[in-house]
C-alpha cells in the first residue's frame, strides 16, 4: 500500500529535521535520501542526472573549458573559472593537481571542439566522478548555460538501491526545500523502470544529522 506524500507533508518533515538539528559552527546542508525497491542493480541500474532546483541559496561552482570567443564570453559571464588547452596540457602531466582541480568544481562545461582533448587529458578522472563536461555548441548562450548549472545538482548512483543529494541548506525556508525535494523526486521517478512504484522510502537529514523518514513506502503527489 502506498502512502501519499504531499508538498505540505514534505515541508513538515523538513521543519522537523531543522528543529531537531544540533547547532553547528557552519551552515549544514539539507539532504534528500531515496531508497529504491524492485530494481535489479546487477543489470546495470544507474542514475546520473543533472536536476535544476527551483529554489537555491548557494550556486554550484562551474568550470568552463573553452578558448577564443567562447572563452571570452564565459569570462564575461563570470564563470567560476575558464581554462583552455594550455591548462589541459599541464593537467595531463600532473594527475595529483588534476584531482585537486576537479574536486573544486561541481560541474564542467566544454566547447564541443575541445571535448576530444578534454577526454584525452582528464577523461579518466572526470568519468568515474560523474563530472564529464557537458558539450556547449559554439553558438550557444553561455549565460543561460551558466545559470542552469549554477542552480543544479547532480543526482548519481551506480549499482546501488539508494541515492543521497543536497537540496539546499538550513538557511532556506522549509517550503522552498520541499519544492526542491519534489523536483528531484520527479526527475528520479522518470528514470526508474516502474516510476514511483520503485520508490521504497524517502528520508530527509542535515549533513551531520540522522535521517528522518516520512513513511516506509511512499508515492509522490504534487500538492
Amino acid at each position: 500500500m502506498f502512502i501519499m506524500i504531499t508538498e505540505k507533508q514534505f515541508t513538515e518533515l523538513i521543519n522537523t529535521v531543522k528543529t531537531e538539528a544540533k547547532q553547528r559552527k557552519f551552515k549544514q546542508s539539507i539532504e534528500l535520501i531515496v531508497n529504491f525497491k524492485d530494481v535489479d542493480v546487477k543489470k546495470g541500474f544507474a542514475l546520473n542526472e543533472v536536476v535544476q532546483l527551483p529554489k537555491t541559496s548557494s550556486p554550484a561552482t562551474v568550470c568552463i573549458i573553452a578558448t577564443g570567443e567562447m572563452g571570452q564570453k564565459a569570462k564575461a559571464a563570470n564563470a567560476d573559472i575558464v581554462i583552455g588547452t594550455a591548462e589541459l596540457d599541464k593537467f595531463a602531466t600532473n594527475k595529483r593537481e588534476s584531482r585537486k582541480f576537479i574536486n573544486k568544481y561541481d560541474f564542467f562545461l566544454a566547447d564541443t571542439q575541445i571535448m576530444p582533448v578534454v577526454g584525452k587529458t582528464l577523461g579518466q578522472l572526470l568519468g568515474p566522478r560523474g563530472k564529464m563536461p557537458t558539450p556547449v555548441p559554439f553558438d550557444a548562450d553561455i549565460v543561460a548555460f551558466l545559470a542552469r548549472f549554477r542552480s543544479s545538482i547532480k543526482v548519481r548512483t551506480r549499482a546501488s538501491l539508494s541515492i543521497s543529494c543536497k537540496i539546499g541548506d538550513e538557511s532556506m525556508e522549509a517550503a522552498d526545500l520541499a519544492i526542491n525535494a519534489h523536483a528531484v523526486l520527479s526527475a528520479i521517478e522518470k528514470k526508474l523502470p516502474n516510476g514511483e512504484k520503485n520508490i521504497k522510502k524517502i528520508m530527509i537529514k542535515t549533513s551531520m544529522g540522522k535521517p528522518i523518514k516520512q513513511v516506509q513506502e511512499v508515492k509522490k503527489k504534487h500538492a
